[in-house]
């Protein structure tokens, strides 16, 4: 199925009108007609806010051979919270230590209740040691400024 197709049936799926998703994600109607009725394919942040409202993964949006609407949703969760509160350079780590971990399941067969666990595990982690390595190493003048905001 093609992006488009899949945008329109998840949309269809949770009873959203255009305007609904609209509301929803903060895409203007004319995008998201884009995405429906040409095919034409958001920019990253616009993916993730579709995926976000529709409760599917970006890889099922992305890859037109995908069937399961879940498959990877926890890492690209994983993906989205490390840009909201580090930005690109935080989400790029966070996809490296992904990939990484990625190779510990080479070859095994770990069932997805097992890989989601340990996926959320390695999430609370990996933002732990963000925020501490934040707290610890970002200059006092920059905290200053950061908490009067």
């Amino acid at each position: 199925m093609k992006f488009a197709d899949k945008i329109k049936k998840a949309r269809l799926d949770k009873d959203f009108s255009i305007d609904k998703l609209a509301s929803l994600t903060k895409i203007s109607k004319k995008s998201l007609i884009s995405y429906e009725d040409l095919g034409s394919k958001p920019r990253k942040n616009n993916l993730r806010k579709l995926a976000d409202a529709l409760n599917v993964s970006v890889t099922y949006l992305l890859n037109d051979d995908e069937t399961d609407e879940q498959k990877n949703i926890v890492e690209d969760m994983f993906l989205a919270e490390a840009h909201d509160k580090f930005g690109a350079k935080g989400e790029r780590e966070a996809k490296d230590v992904l990939h990484n971990v990625s190779t510990l399941f080479a070859g095994g067969n770990l069932n997805e209740d097992a890989k989601d666990v340990f996926y959320q595990a390695l999430m609370m982690v990996y933002m732990d040691s963000k925020e501490n390595a934040r707290e610890r190493f970002t200059p006092s003048k920059y905290k200053k400024n950061k908490t009067k905001k």
